[in-house]
């Protein structure tokens, strides 16, 4: 794989970038946050999306970019003898094939597929063989044992051995299941031929038993209709004289109910005779009721007149009650008035003093707070210089007459004790300055006495303001009672004129006496007035009651007469009764064979479909038996294979264990030869998976820091050589994201040295660090920078020649170490 260049849209700090790669050693050089690494997670990012970027999709795109600005990601690379063009975005995304003139996939995830199946790598295998950051260089210093060497299988892919492996044997163990639960669900052979057998049988018996059951059939049927019109002959005499019968019940009904209703109007019109004489003893008694009703009225009157008159004089009192009540509330509320007026002016007074004393107060306390502040200001101000001052002196005293100026940036020289004395004199102003601030706010750290004294007199005239502004919210209150007061009391006074009135136009005279024994009276009438009316309804009853009985009389006569007829046709056919009998039973002697021969005919035929079914079962129980037979005998080979293959994945795995650590070994001590010009000729890996760095072939117990991270890059260096080998890809991309850590000047330069060795390994080289002093070992340089003013990283590139720097460039390079030091200093 070799890149060919990168665009940045709105990518995180990067607005507007774009870059073009070459082979040979690239650094991507800058400070910390510059935004270095974030060119390499673009690239990244292009290739397999969002899953490879840090973050969430929005804090992928620009923070100062507009609403709808479009973050998007171009890189051309070349893979495999083909050139790509891939462009995403946040929503979109796009493939183009050697400069076609239409994308071969347009969308975001037939994008990240097409790449993933063209690199051949998962995003995790990209990051482990083309990329390498300082952070994973001793990853396998801080893990034991057993976990290099699951990191090592995972890394470069013999994991998957494992996971296939795994499969092969979960098939194996459902082929088992499988193989179990058929054996266990297969019927024995030799019972299925018996079942057979006996279903034959059964057909054979059930058809003879439904032909024998259809001849009685026909002989019962043939019989049933002979006798068949004889039997016709005798129902229909037996319905007329079940008809003659009904007429006969009917009848007699008729007859019995004539009989009961003339009982009932004899017993009637007894009662209407004894009522007759009974209604002419109360009528008399009921003479005097009339009068004693209308004397009842009117003392009914008269007690209602009594009640209101009681009522009215009840309202009268109260009345009179509430008018003196008002009167005496009044005669306390007439000096309200005049109180109110008095104390009205007295507030407005008090008011206007309160109001000069609030801004005299206000004014005092506005001049304090505002010297205190000023202090607090002076003082923190005073402060900060005289740090910055104490800091500039301490680091010109570190440098020395060799120190540069703080002003100038220039060395300082003769100058550097005159610029010590004025640092002196200044830092000495500002302390007595201080001093002085720090005793003024001490001064004003309190409230002044007469500002105090002012807030006193200010809370004391607010307090009797208030007491005035209640006292005057009472008098008002009274006042408007006083007016509400006198409108009740004329009210009242209405009030009681009229209840005076309604008085004297009530009459007296009510005998309460008197109107209990009327009431007595016509209570006891009453009821005899009620027997007299229903006596008088019963009397009028009696001519109508004499007619219907002769009515009825004649009704049961012809009733009679009709009934004895009916009798006489009934014992003249009673007579055929037992030739009907005897037909009947016959009759339903043959129906009875003839339905028993019908039932045996279909359950003789329901037989013969039972067995059938049997025999078809048992037919498809033999070919089921034949069908799981195969079926085992294909299980059985299937699990011989699975049995081959899981041993297959064993020895495989365990070949590929047994060689990988030598394989390891030998790239590695490769890469540490060429790195330290063959001063540590070998690293060994033990069957722990412990490294040892062998100098002359002895090995090396003890080694520095920075010969630890050589140990660890050449390490590094070999597993991502032996992952892109087994990717089936050419390693010519290398990506080294700030790897030098503790390195020192020479042995960074060597690391250098050895990745342009290796070029014919690595066609493209990209390094990613802050250190600026490995410039000269590269061919270009992409320098990147954060631009405080635009907020985004700036990207410059330049080529260079190795061995040295052109005047202009060391200008440059000169000018950034300046700023550089400034900026810390």
């Amino acid at each position: 794989m070799r890149l060919h260049s990168v665009r940045l849209s709105n990518f995180r700090q990067h607005a507007d970038t774009f870059i073009e790669f070459d082979t040979g050693l690239t650094g991507i050089i800058g400070r910390n946050g510059a935004g270095k690494t974030t060119i390499l997670e673009a690239i990244a990012w292009a290739l397999y999306g969002n899953p490879a970027a840090r973050g969430t999709r929005d804090s992928i795109r620009f923070s100062r970019a507009g609403a709808r600005a479009t973050v998007r990601v171009e890189l051309d690379f070349e893979l495999g003898g083909h050139r790509y063009l891939v462009k995403r975005g946040l929503t979109s995304a796009e493939l183009v094939l050697d400069g076609a003139a239409q994308p071969i996939a347009t969308t975001i995830t037939g994008v990240s597929d097409l790449l993933h199946r063209r690199l051949g790598m998962t995003r995790a295998e990209f990051f482990n063989t083309y990329f390498t950051g300082q952070k994973e260089l001793n990853v396998m210093a801080a893990m034991g044992p057993a976990e290099r060497a699951q990191f090592l299988s995972r890394v470069l892919g013999y994991d998957r051995l494992r996971t296939a492996q795994a499969l092969v044997r979960d098939r194996r163990r459902l082929i088992a299941a499988e193989t179990m639960g058929l054996r266990a669900g297969m019927t024995d052979p030799d019972a299925v031929a018996r079942a057979l057998a006996d279903a034959e049988a059964r057909v054979s018996s059930a058809r003879t038993r439904a032909t024998e059951a259809g001849v009685r059939h026909a002989q019962s049927a043939a019989e049933l209709a002979g006798l068949e019109p004889q039997w016709i002959d005798a129902q229909h005499a037996r319905e007329r004289l079940a008809e003659l019968l009904g007429e006969l019940r009917v009848a007699e009904s008729e007859e019995g109910a004539l009989a009961r209703d003339l009982v009932r109007l004899d017993r009637e019109l007894a009662e209407i005779a004894v009522g007759r004489d009974e209604l002419e003893r109360v009528q008399r008694a009921l003479l005097p009721l009339a009068t004693l009703s209308a004397e009842l009225a009117q003392l009914d009157e008269q007690w209602r007149q009594e009640g209101r008159r009681q009522t009215l004089q009840d309202s009268e009192r109260v009345a009179r009650e509430e008018i003196a009540r008002l009167r005496e509330r009044l005669e306390r509320l007439d000096t309200a008035p005049a109180l109110e007026i008095d104390v009205t002016a007295e507030l407005g007074t008090r008011r206007l003093a309160l109001e000069a004393q609030q801004t005299l107060f206000d004014e005092r306390h506005t001049v304090w707070v505002r010297d205190r502040q000023e202090a607090e200001t002076r003082r923190e101000a005073l402060r900060e210089q005289y740090a910055e001052l104490k800091e500039q002196r301490e680091r010109l005293v570190t440098a020395g007459e060799e120190g540069i100026c703080p002003t100038c940036a220039r060395p300082l020289g003769g100058h550097f004790r005159s610029v010590l004395d004025l640092l002196d004199g200044q830092l000495e102003t500002v302390g007595v300055d201080g001093k002085y601030f720090r005793d003024r706010l001490e001064q004003l750290a309190g409230m002044p006495d007469d500002v105090k004294a002012l807030d006193v007199q200010r809370h004391a005239m607010q307090h009797e303001v208030s007491a005035l502004e209640r006292k005057l919210t009472k008098v008002q209150l009274g006042v408007q009672e006083r007016a509400s007061l006198a409108r009740d009391v004329v009210a009242k006074e209405e009030r009681l004129a009229a209840v005076l009135s309604d008085l004297s136009t009530i009459p007296a005279g009510y005998d309460v006496s008197r109107h209990r024994d009327v009431r007595a009276a016509v209570d006891r009438l009453t009821p005899l007035g009620v027997r007299a009316q229903r006596l008088g309804a019963l009397t009028e009853r009696a001519p109508a009651l004499a007619e219907e009985r002769a009515r009825v009389t004649t009704m049961l006569d012809a009733a009679r007469a009709r009934l004895a007829a009916l009798r006489d046709r009934r014992a003249a056919g009673e007579l055929l009764e037992p030739g009907y009998s005897e037909v009947r039973t016959r009759y339903e002697a043959l129906l009875a064979a003839v339905r028993g021969a019908e039932l045996a005919a279909v359950a003789a035929t329901s037989e013969v479909a039972a067995a059938v079914q049997t025999l078809e079962r048992a037919e498809t129980d033999r070919r089921e038996q034949a069908r799981v037979q195969e079926r085992l005998a294909g299980l059985q080979r299937d699990r011989r294979l699975h049995d081959e293959l899981d041993r297959a994945f064993t020895d495989l795995r365990t070949e590929l264990n047994v060689a990988l650590r030598p394989e390891l070994s030998e790239l590695a001590s490769a890469f540490l030869t060429e790195l330290t010009d063959a001063r540590y000729s070998e690293i060994e890996i033990d069957e722990q998976y412990n490294v040892t760095v062998l100098e002359d072939g002895v090995p090396k117990p003890v080694i520095s820091g920075g010969e630890e991270d050589v140990a660890n890059l050449v390490l590094r260096l070999a597993i991502s050589q032996m992952i892109a080998d087994r990717a089936g890809q050419a390693f010519s991309l290398l990506i080294l994201d700030e790897v030098f850590g503790s390195l020192d000047e020479p042995r960074r330069h060597g690391v250098l040295d050895l990745l342009r060795g290796l070029h014919d390994r690595f066609e493209q080289v990209i390094l990613i660090t802050h250190i600026e002093s490995v410039r000269e070992g590269l061919d270009r340089v992409i320098s990147v920078r954060y631009d405080e003013a635009r907020g985004s990283s700036v990207v410059e590139q330049s080529d260079r020649l190795r061995g040295g720097d052109d005047l202009e460039d060391a200008e440059e390079r000169l000018g950034r170490e300046r700023e550089e030091l400034g900026a810390t200093g």
